[in-house]
């Protein structure tokens, strides 16, 4: 599944880790484990675990029967991500979300927070996870919400892009906040062959320490990144500048509240 989208290689895992999880991540990693928090015995695995931020979250919530699989693409994001969280049920290891290296109605559960949007093929991606679940078991995910929805990151996309007029990055509109239509999920997971489908909207709105921290965040450590670099290595701090600037001028040079908008959706295998 590897492209360009989904390349958190090199430095962007410690700087997403640093940066990203307590601004954008951590708040609905919290909500999804209160969401299987019944969950006492059996198998969870969770798909896009990035740097940790929601198995942090599970091993609070759950008890040591359940036994614990955090998976990613990226070798980087994992090394990071099992710096920070361990445990007797917990394993960490690589897989393609197309091709889970899992048995048959082997799973309880399967999570994933902010990954199903960078799949190439969404019902592939869901039949995988049908796969692997039991019959009685549960897919929970979400995914951003439409980009003018989520002011911060709509500011930064924008304050790049006026860099480059005739190209543009838009690795945010295309992939992280490219897969917002509920209708569109619905019937992706339906055509999987998911049973029910619940969708919630959810609103955070997490504290940003300062207009800086949030533009290296987004710009640094994000594919965003790679964006940047390929169009114009140099530029890259002038990007985060003016990714800065242009969040200072809408909210001010101190701290300031981040608002953001997401779709969280449980599928049941029957």
């Amino acid at each position: 599944m590897a492209t360009k989208d989904t390349g958190f290689v090199g430095s962007i895992p410690t700087i997403y880790e640093q940066y990203m999880v307590p601004l954008f991540f951590e708040p609905y990693a919290q909500d999804l484990a209160a969401r299987v928090g019944d969950l006492q015995q059996g198998l969870l695995i969770e798909l896009a675990a990035g740097t940790g931020v929601v198995m942090r979250e599970l091993l609070k919530a759950l008890p040591s029967a359940v036994r614990l699989v955090a998976t990613d693409l990226n070798e980087d994001m994992l090394r990071v991500g099992a710096s920070r969280a361990s445990g007797p049920s917990l394993t960490w290891q690589q897989a393609d979300m197309q091709q889970l290296p899992f048995a048959d109605a082997s799973a309880d559960v399967v999570v994933c927070q902010f990954g199903v949007m960078f799949l190439p093929d969404k019902q592939a991606g869901y039949r995988e996870v049908r796969r692997v679940l039991a019959p009685t078991g549960r897919y929970l995910f979400n995914v951003w919400d439409r980009l003018d929805l989520n002011e911060v990151t709509e500011i930064v996309s924008g304050a790049v892009g006026t860099l480059f007029p005739d190209d543009p990055p838009r690795f945010f509109e295309r992939a992280p906040f490219g897969y917002f239509d509920v209708a569109a999920i619905r019937a992706d997971l339906e055509g999987a062959g998911f049973q029910r489908v619940a969708i919630e909207t959810v609103e955070k709105v997490s504290r940003a320490a300062s207009a800086e921290s949030v533009a290296v965040g987004l710009c640094q450590g994000t594919p965003l990144r790679s964006e940047i670099e390929a169009r114009a290595p140099q530029r890259l701090e002038e990007a985060t500048a003016a990714a800065s600037e242009a969040l200072v001028a809408r909210f001010g040079r101190g701290p300031f509240d981040n608002r953001m908008s997401v779709h969280v959706v449980t599928a049941w295998s029957t």
